[in-house]
């Protein structure tokens, strides 16, 4: 497999962690090449650090570290998912590193990282990202077999995703809400594939966001709509998007995280 190893974090940028785990991943492989895709995630937010580490698909196949972990050093498991593309993601089983499977192929196994020959020693309880789940990426880039980390595990037996994926029922989808951005712009949990099987740029949907209906014009790009008007774009890692061109969407409809959005030919 490619020896290249990402991390992820809700460390916080100036973190010396960061740093660690990487002089960690060189030590047990050292020519592996490294990624840091984020560690601004907000602390504790397993939702928007599963939107992280959505974005790994446009990486080469390898293995990728996800450390949002408010459960550290508790009963918890740490697991390794082998997606179909031949990724691995590898993080606490907090349902965070679910969603990505969906970009990377499909969810293909899972083992638990319970082998502790494959830990760094000693193991602080309160930094597994270091200890456990950044050894165990590197270990996978220097050879050693998934299936050598601990027993096998069931999807259906993790923990959930954060979030689900939206569902097409008949001619409408059901979404929900799962991330807002800085420019108060909601993204749904609608893949780009699915929306596209029901709809296309040029179409105006019958929206409702949180009892909330109006047209919603599908377009390819902000510019396409008069200032102030709202639109839905693909974005730009695989969902799609609702915004206010020039404005914010999140303070025009008062919405959140989690409100429920319904797509409508």
């Amino acid at each position: 497999m490619n020896k290249v190893i990402s991390l992820s974090s809700d460390f916080g940028v100036m973190n010396k962690g960061i740093a660690v785990m990487e002089a960690v991943a060189l030590s047990i492989c050292p020519d592996a090449k490294i990624f840091n895709m984020s560690h601004g995630i907000p602390f504790f937010e397993i939702s928007q650090g599963a939107r992280v580490l959505e974005a790994v698909a446009y990486l080469p196949v390898g293995c990728h570290v996800m450390v949002v972990d408010p459960g550290v050093g508790t009963e918890r498991k740490g697991i390794v998912i082998e997606t179909e593309r031949g990724d691995y993601l590898i993080g606490p089983d907090n349902g965070i590193l679910l969603p990505a499977t969906n970009f990377l192929g499909g969810f293909k196994r899972a083992f638990e990282l319970a082998n502790e020959k494959y830990y760094r020693k000693p193991v602080s309880p309160v930094f597994h990202g270091r200890d456990v789940f950044t050894p165990a990426a590197a270990y996978l880039c220097a050879g050693v077999k998934v299936e050598e980390f601990g027993p096998e595990l069931r999807e259906k037996d993790l923990v959930k995703a954060p979030y689900p994926e939206a569902k097409i029922e008949g001619n409408k989808i059901v979404a929900q809400i799962i991330d807002v951005n800085n420019f108060g712009s909601p993204f749904l949990n609608v893949r780009q594939e699915e929306m596209h099987k029901l709809f296309k740029v040029g179409d105006v949907i019958k929206a409702e966001v949180s009892g909330k209906k109006f047209d919603l014009p599908y377009k390819r790009t902000y510019g396409e709509v008069k200032v102030g008007n709202v639109l839905l774009v693909d974005d730009d890692f695989g969902r799609v998007e609702v915004a206010v061109n020039m404005g914010f969407f999140t303070d025009k409809f008062k919405v959140k995280v989690g409100d429920k959005v319904v797509l409508e030919k």
